[in-house]
């Protein structure tokens, strides 16, 4: 009997169900996931499955998923109630109970038993602590694409880089996930005539990060919003980005090409570059 290569693998259907938003079972599940690159995969998500009525609901889209793709759904559980999580494991699916695998390790641990609360974990629990994101996302929308350059001196952080490489979904990410204040600026052509730093960025220098990206890619997702533009042709494109490169190496400006690093990873590495402390945990 041959050996199925990835390529003629079944799709499987994978579901993410939760007794609140699911964001926890999704965030883990797709971790685990991008290490099966080749595998054909339909992603489900199921949040706030907290009755028996929506469990029997779930339980049927995922006897249909199996009829459909003539495999077992992989089903990623972060469910709480007990009786829940036990029917969804008598049922002819893989489970992949995440709080069972973690909670009773701590359980151990600790010497205690966990609350076991529903939508604990993306509940507003902290009131402090939402209304710190909610400021830094306003901030951030605020301090949109140099809308305005007031109140700079607030900023954690102010993202710069040439249009469209990254700045302003980097800036929601940091606030929504860190409580980061981000505001970002973009390096115009007029900016970069000017050899110096824009005088609204020379204050706060010590501030500055600044975002790249390879001119074919700019070149790309500048077509598909101004097609047979100046804007967006690669002569324009790998202009800006040579001199806005040597405006950070000249002014000593942290910067990370984004051409194939994902928001997180972005993320991630500014906030270690900068040493910058979240605000959220």
């Amino acid at each position: 009997m041959s050996e199925i290569t990835p390529a003629e693998a079944p799709r499987r259907t994978v579901f993410f169900i939760s007794d609140g938003t699911g964001i926890t079972a999704e965030t883990l599940g797709h971790a685990l996931l991008t290490q099966f690159a080749t595998q054909k995969l339909r992603q489900v998500p199921l949040p706030f499955v907290n009755s028996e009525s929506a469990m029997d609901a779930a339980l049927d889209r995922m006897a249909q998923a199996m009829r459909e793709d003539g495999a077992r759904p992989v089903v990623f559980s972060t469910l709480v109630d007990q009786k829940m999580q036990a029917r969804l494991d008598n049922s002819n699916v893989m489970v992949m109970d995440l709080l069972g695998a973690f909670l009773k390790p701590l359980e151990l641990e600790f010497g205690q038993k966990s609350t076991l609360a529903l939508g604990r974990s993306h509940a507003i629990a902290d009131r402090q602590h939402y209304h710190i994101r909610m400021e830094a996302v306003n901030y951030a929308l605020q301090h949109d694409d140099g809308a305005t350059v007031r109140h700079y001196q607030e900023a954690d952080v102010i993202l710069t880089g040439v249009s469209r490489s990254g700045k302003t979904p980097t800036c929601l990410y940091l606030a929504m996930q860190f409580g980061i204040k981000a505001a970002n600026y973009p390096i115009t052509e007029e900016d970069l005539e000017a050899t110096g730093l824009p005088n609204a960025l020379r204050p706060h220098q010590s501030r500055l990060f600044g975002l790249t990206i390879e001119p074919e890619q700019l070149c790309h997702i500048r077509g598909e919003r101004r097609p047979n533009s100046r804007y967006s042709s690669f002569s324009q494109c790998q202009s800006e980005v040579e001199e806005t490169e040597r405006l950070f190496r000249k002014h000593r400006i942290p910067f990370l090409d984004t051409t194939s690093v994902s928001i997180e990873e972005i993320s991630s590495k500014l906030m270690q570059t900068m040493a910058l402390e979240r605000q959220l945990y």
